[in-house]
């Protein structure tokens, strides 16, 4: 029979791998969402941006493996499936801790990185036809116009008209978009504090899941070494 010890440390690795299933989702899907929903501003703050992400979905789907390791391995009383947990999990502990660094850092970033995208995609706007898509989507989705005003398209049009996307109320009859019309907010104010929430929410999820893998890797320690313990006095 195990000892009353043996059994709370088991049933603590099943909590804690349940929990993992339901992160493991959320992770994939926080990720999927990021990377599905807001790829078209990568014109602005360029590809690797998006890279978290990415190893959000892959550490995501990792993480249901080694759930199954952890579940079996408590289960059959496995020394080696528990260590083997014990160490696919420490190895997702420093990506996640990676992530996190990284959303950090690219939080950091993020306005001069968006200052040269902006400046760029403005400047090649008349004959890019993927600034020009990048550029009607961010001003329509953020509802601004031009990086800090519509005076920024004076440049570009060389009279007081800005693009179609700028004007989101525009009156009955009026069908030219100035000005007048447009919307007075930059994008670069609006786009910047939004990709600033995404990349905290990287970082915030990195590290929150880290410390509670950490716990995980911990307890799996603990219930190896009674495996090993019970093993030795049979």
């Amino acid at each position: 029979m195990p000892s009353l010890g043996i059994s709370c440390v088991r049933y603590l690795v099943f909590f804690f791998n349940f929990l993992f299933a339901i992160t493991g989702g959320i992770v994939v899907i926080t990720g999927t969402l990021i990377q599905s929903y807001y790829y078209h501003y990568s014109n602005f703050v360029g590809e690797s941006f998006w890279t978290a992400p990415i190893v959000l979905i892959v550490i995501g789907s990792i993480i249901f493996v080694v759930a199954c390791f952890g579940c079996c391995g408590a289960a059959k009383e496995s020394p080696c499936m528990i260590i083997t947990f014990s160490i696919f999990l420490g190895v997702v502990f420093l990506v996640e801790i990676g992530i996190g660094v990284a959303g950090y850092y690219k939080h950091e970033q993020l306005s001069g990185i968006l200052e040269k995208g902006f400046n760029k995609t403005l400047e090649s706007y008349p004959n890019d036809k993927g600034a020009q898509e990048a550029w009607n989507l961010v001003q329509s989705e953020m509802q601004c116009c031009g990086i800090n005003g519509p005076e920024d398209w004076e440049p570009i049009y060389k009279n007081d008209t800005v693009p179609r996307a700028c004007c989101h109320r525009m009156p009955v009859g009026v069908n030219k978009c100035t000005r007048e019309y447009a919307s007075t907010e930059g994008c670069f104010s609006k786009l910047s504090n939004f990709l600033g929430s995404k990349s905290l929410i990287l970082a915030g999820i990195g590290i929150g899941l880290a410390i509670v893998q950490l716990i995980a890797v911990l307890l799996a320690c603990c219930l190896y070494g009674s495996f090993r313990r019970q093993y030795e006095t049979v």
